[in-house]
């Protein structure tokens, strides 16, 4: 007994000794960071010394506070960016994810030809620089650009994409006559929530945030295109011909073989496509850093902003940990959701 409780502990010590760069890496450069993000975001910090040195004055949770609960710009202006990537999550998540999906199941079919061709265009546009990607849909969507013109041959006026900040949802709803896009009136325009009345909490992404979306689901498809299809070649093929022999069609075979069999793979698709969409950047930065009117506003940009543009890193930080608390909060939700759940019994006849 002794004996393999020595050889366990020795064990158990190689193994934290082969992990130990790995926890080393971790410990400096991820939980580090937050910690400091946390103890900043208590500060009211310029930027220009260290924020342990106790120059910065420590105002406690005012950050967060003028954020959520005091009214004024800065709560306004943050409940604007939620809002705008709220929408952007609710579209660009399940979008990217049903492309993906799709592709996969195209390219998996093992009588296609130009199978290896067709993955990697597919997959071409994920390796592509974001910077270049988003500067490429600048020429696009511009007013003369190529998506305009070809909406022209169609008889169709296309927008002003990167100027136009009306929400897709109002203007929808303005043309079915439900509501006034310009005035809206009534329980919509009365109660608000975070310095935001509902009318523009409901209004829908703006045209030029629709810009966006459809550059993140272009450009994300092809990497959970891959993974999607590592998924589908682990799933049994006598499986799949066992249902084909009982007459089951590809809706069903889908449905009920396939998608149950990718449950894991699904979750880490959407958790990953989840935060990414949450901590969008680069593309708000290159394609008009929130303009029009604010409307393609993100938190992670804001955060920046608020940092390296007002010198205010206290309130840049609270930002991130209020965007990490909700990132995590969302993630142990889905997954809540997404779990596999027990068959009901059966009730004895």
């Amino acid at each position: 007994m002794l004996r393999t409780t020595t050889a366990r502990a020795r064990e158990g010590a190689w193994g934290w000794l082969f992990v130990s760069p790995m926890v080393l890496v971790l410990g400096v450069f991820l939980l580090l960071p937050i910690l400091t993000a946390l103890w900043v975001s208590l500060l009211d910090w310029d930027g220009q010394s260290s924020p342990l040195s106790g120059q910065a004055d420590f105002v406690g949770l005012d950050n967060y506070r003028r954020l959520l609960t005091e009214d004024g710009l800065d709560r306004t202006v943050f409940a604007t960016s939620l809002r705008n990537n709220l929408f952007y999550v609710l579209l660009t998540v399940p979008l990217q994810t049903a492309l993906a999906l799709t592709l996969a199941l195209i390219v998996n079919q093992r009588l296609l030809r130009g199978r290896g061709l067709l993955r990697t265009t597919f997959y071409f546009p994920s390796v592509t620089s974001s910077i270049a990607v988003a500067t490429v849909f600048l020429f696009l969507f511009q007013g003369n650009g190529a998506v305009n013109r070809l909406l022209g041959w169609l008889s169709v006026d296309g927008p002003n994409w990167f100027a136009d900040s009306r929400g897709v949802g109002s203007l929808l709803l303005g043309a079915l006559g439900v509501v006034d896009p310009e005035r809206p009136s009534g329980l919509l325009a009365e109660h608000s929530l975070l310095g935001l009345s509902w009318h523009e909490w409901l209004a829908g992404p703006s045209v030029a945030m629709c810009t966006l979306i459809i550059l993140a689901v272009w450009t994300t498809s092809g990497t959970f295109m891959l993974i999607f299809l590592a998924a589908l070649q682990d799933v049994s093929r006598e499986l799949e011909e066992a249902a084909a022999l009982d007459g089951v069609n590809r809706r069903r075979m889908l449905w009920h073989v396939i998608l149950p069999a990718l449950r894991p793979v699904l979750f880490l698709v959407l958790t990953l496509g989840l935060i990414s969409t949450w901590q969008v950047f680069d593309q708000v930065y290159v394609m008009g850093q929130g303009a029009p009117g604010n409307t393609t506003l993100t938190p992670a940009f804001l955060s920046y902003s608020a940092g390296f543009d007002n010198a205010e890193f206290g309130q840049g930080a609270a930002m991130a940990v209020l965007l990490l608390l909700l990132i995590l909060s969302l993630t142990a939700l889905q997954r809540w959701l997404l779990r596999e759940r027990d068959p009901a019994p059966r009730r004895p006849r």
